[in-house]
């Protein structure tokens, strides 16, 4: 069983930054790529950032210059740095990892979402 904790949403101003961090615990035999998806009222989850377990990351063009990806594969965490961010950026956040169990069966695992709010 695996547990994904996000902290670090709040509320922000336009122009301003924020930095989430999520950590994956629990019993698992690997974390492969892990991730940052959101969702706004109204709009489909979409995806944000993916970081593998080898560094290669995928940014969404919408977030491209602007977020940041990072892991700590020693503390199974990973980090959202977000910067120069938009009122169109206010949306639950969300950390998402593949995980291979004990048994070897592979899934994705999600955790409950932060809030991120970008208003003046």
């Amino acid at each position: 069983q695996v547990q994904l904790l996000e902290s670090g949403g709040g509320l922000v101003q336009p122009g301003g930054s924020l930095r989430l961090s999520c950590v994956a615990s629990g019993s698992f035999r690997d974390i492969n790529a892990m991730g940052w998806f959101r969702q706004a009222p109204g709009r489909e989850r979409e995806m944000v950032a993916i970081i593998t377990a080898t560094g290669n990351t995928n940014i969404a063009d919408s977030t491209q210059g602007r977020f940041t990806i990072s892991r700590d594969n020693a503390k199974n965490r990973i980090y959202l740095q977000m910067n120069s961010l938009k009122p169109e950026d206010t949306a639950v956040y969300y950390c998402t990892a593949d995980v291979t169990t004990l048994g070897e069966a592979v899934f994705q695992a999600w955790g409950q979402g932060t809030q991120v709010t970008v208003s003046s």
